[in-house]
């Protein structure tokens, strides 16, 4: 990619970002049959270098997070633009890569749907995570590219229904031009990661990522409905959970977004209400729209069933226990001491923070340092070490934390030993 020229060589004109409006080689057409694929496989293992990889999904119109279009560039071979609505089966391309490093921004965004496709990849480096790390208060795509390459990366189609056929010309460049970006990207991120002493902790982020396994499905799913909070008693809940399973079939079925097929502020409505009948479901305002009006009858149906359930067969009012630590709210009286070490630990992470410059959750996991101080009853620092691997955490991150958090939980018995010494009154 060329760099960045301006008109003007004053000081506000070198940093006005300039319009990256099309790839430096144009937007290549979109590869939709098995000949281009095959062509596109022969360039890219004649290519050299890492490969840039971005895809693009229909969340938030159709059903689940399926790849719709999968983009590649590599030195040698240029843009590859494939629809993987045409060629679900990528596996053929993925083989022609080899062993090359694949450069993503947000690779855990996309490394799901690539799998779907068939590929793997051998090693990954990500661009929004490796930012992360360098401490960057900004790490989109448009902002990193600002301030790294002096280029305005426009991101106005990010949220377009990427299933439509066929694709806009103007949603290809878009496409077109993540890639175009991603391997200069790779080189100035690297580079820096080198020079602050990161690139070995970027590396093993990066190597977790690749290798993070699918999340576990979530126990009763039904229960992010957004303002389920407000339904307080079982029956309620009842006609939450059997709305919300009936609205998932309908949405898999014609493979649309849930959100789509029945809102959840009508989920929500109907299980205050509880009508007793159709017309009577149909007097809830969020019922009242054509096309929800329409299905009334199938929602009608979904709220008999919960409606006929006996008291035992209805849901807890509250969901059920997690295997981790309680709300901390009530650590202080169930486990003053698990109390004390959190708020020694959370102070000693702080100054690593401050000293390392890498966001706290990057540094360590919440849920890792909640459950560290939740769990301790002795064995000092080698104990924290193979608890804190035991969740995950990378051996830079425990080389940094497992110290600080011993030094931290001595500090906070000692005054919780000073305390109980100090006589009252």
């Amino acid at each position: 990619m060329t760099e960045p020229t301006t008109a003007s060589s004053t000081e506000d004109d070198a940093l006005t970002p300039i319009p990256l409006t099309e790839p430096e080689g144009g937007v290549p057409p979109i590869i939709d049959t098995p000949e281009a694929l095959a062509e596109a496989c022969a360039a890219f293992a004649a290519g050299t270098g890492p490969v840039a990889a971005d895809a693009e999904r229909a969340s938030g119109f159709r059903y689940g997070q399926g790849t719709y279009l999968a983009q590649f560039k590599r030195e040698g071979a240029g843009i590859a633009l494939i629809d993987t609505a045409a060629l679900p089966d990528l596996s053929t391309f993925g083989a022609a890569l080899g062993d090359a490093e694949w450069v993503f921004h947000a690779a855990s965004q996309d490394l799901p749907g690539m799998r779907e496709l068939g590929m793997t990849p051998g090693r990954v480096f990500d661009t929004e995570l490796g930012a992360r790390i360098l401490g960057w208060p900004r790490v989109g795509l448009a902002a990193v590219v600002e301030r790294e390459l002096g280029f305005a990366l426009a991101k106005e189609h990010s949220a377009q229904d990427w299933s439509t056929r066929p694709l806009p010309h103007d949603w290809l460049v878009y496409a077109a031009l993540d890639v175009e970006v991603l391997l200069d990207l790779r080189e100035r991120l690297g580079a820096h990661l080198e020079a602050a002493g990161k690139l070995a902790w970027a590396e093993q982020e990066f190597e977790a990522v690749r290798l993070a396994p699918p999340p576990e499905p979530r126990e009763e799913p039904w229960r992010r409905t957004s303002g389920c909070h407000q339904v307080r008693d079982q029956r309620g809940l009842a006609i939450v959970r059997s709305l919300w399973e009936a609205r998932d079939k309908e949405a898999r079925r014609r493979d649309v977004s849930p959100g789509r097929v029945l809102r959840d502020q009508a989920i929500v409505a109907a299980a205050m209400a509880k009508p007793a009948s159709l017309d009577a479901l149909l007097g809830v305002r969020e019922f009242q729209s054509k096309g929800t009006k329409r299905r009334a009858p199938q929602w009608y149906s979904a709220i008999e069933k919960a409606m006929t359930l006996t008291e035992r067969e209805l849901p807890a009012r509250r969901a059920p226990a997690g295997d981790g630590p309680p709300q901390q709210r009530v650590w202080k009286d169930k486990r003053p001491e698990a109390f004390a070490r959190l708020g020694a630990a959370r102070e000693r992470i702080a100054a690593l923070v401050e000293t390392h410059e890498v966001p706290a959750e990057n540094l360590l996991q919440p849920d890792a340092m909640r459950r560290t101080c939740w769990e301790y009853a002795g064995g000092g620092e080698a104990w924290i070490r193979d608890f804190l691997a035991s969740r995950g955490a990378r051996a830079w991150q425990i080389d940094l934390t497992a110290p600080e958090l011993a030094a931290a939980f001595v500090e906070a018995e000692a005054t919780a030993a000073r305390a109980e010494e100090t006589p009252e009154g």
